[in-house]
Parts: structure tokens; sequence; C-alpha cells
């Protein structure tokens, strides 16, 4: 069985009777940027939810993708109503309801690939063009992990920015949310 969508109206209305959120995007995301009030159990490490007391559960990821492809998996966490919320945290944003955010904790690191991917692709293609053709194989080997990271689910340059500094602080538990 899947879950039902539901947009942001009715979530507001089911919110107000009890109803519990649950973010299932991963820790990095979650830290930055939350609903508030909102229970974390992200996706990779689902695990049932607690929903005593509550009249549903509505789950929701960052546009409703993750949560609309993983409904069966996220009504067997429940033992009660559940729901998807349609657009995610997006939609949230777009109806101008609160977010918690905390600007201390780095982007997500899905998003800081796509800036050092697109950013060595763009130098590479500038170097090749203005310096010396053999700086076109940067944009290539760029472009070969990007299709490897795609197919496999493994991504290298992740794996490597994971590593960095500023990604490696010591995590603060995230507020009352």
């Amino acid at each position: 069985m899947s879950l039902p969508t539901i947009d942001i109206d009715q979530a507001r209305r089911l919110i107000e009777q009890g109803a519990v959120l649950v973010d299932i995007r991963e820790a990095d995301e979650h830290a930055r940027e939350r609903l508030p009030g909102a229970r974390h159990n992200p996706l990779s490490r689902l695990a049932p939810v607690d929903a005593a007391g509550a009249s549903a559960v509505i789950f929701h990821c960052r546009t409703g993708s993750r949560t609309a492809a993983n409904g069966k998996r996220l009504a067997a966490t429940v033992a009660c109503e559940a729901y998807l919320l349609e657009g995610g945290i997006e939609a949230w944003k777009k109806a101008g309801l609160p977010i918690a955010i905390d600007r201390r904790e780095p982007i997500e690191i899905m998003r800081q690939v796509q800036i050092v991917a697109g950013s060595l692709v763009l130098a590479g293609l500038a170097l090749g063009l203005w310096v010396a053709p053999a700086f076109l194989a940067v944009s290539a080997f760029v472009g070969a992990g990007l299709a490897f990271a795609g197919i496999s689910g493994w991504c290298g340059m992740a794996r490597l920015l994971a590593l960095m500094p500023w990604n490696r602080r010591p995590r603060r538990p995230a507020a009352a949310s």
C-alpha cells in the first residue's frame, strides 16, 4: 500500500489536530534546514515511527520525489494514518511557512558535489579553449566520474568532500525541531 499525498493546507490542518511531521532527508540536509517540529528519520536508516498519541504521520523530503518513490517503505514504518507532503519542504517554503535554518551547518554534500563538478567542468572547458586542449581532459574526467556515480551509486567526489574540514566539524544536536 502506498500513501496518499496531501497539500500544504491539508498538512497544516492535520498538524493542528496532532499529526507528526517526519523528515526523511539525510542528516546533512536536515541539519541545515528543516520544518520546525519535524522528527528526523532518514530514508537510508529508516526505522519504525513512534507516533503514539499522534493523529497521523506526514512524511516529507525536499521536493516530494523521495517520499513518493518510497511510499510503500514509509507506510510500513507507521501503525496509524500516514501521508506524503506534496512538494516537500520546498512547497512549505513557497507557501511562506516557517523553516528552521542553521547557517552554521554546511550545505548538503550533493549540492557541494554539484558546485565543485560544475566549476571543474567549466574550468576545464575554459582552459582547454584558451590555454591548451589537454585541459579538456578535466571536463571529461569529471563527466565520467558523475556518470559512474549515477550508475554505481558511489560518488568519489562526495567521499572526498566529506573529508573537508567544514564537513568534519562535530555535529551539534539539532535544535528542538
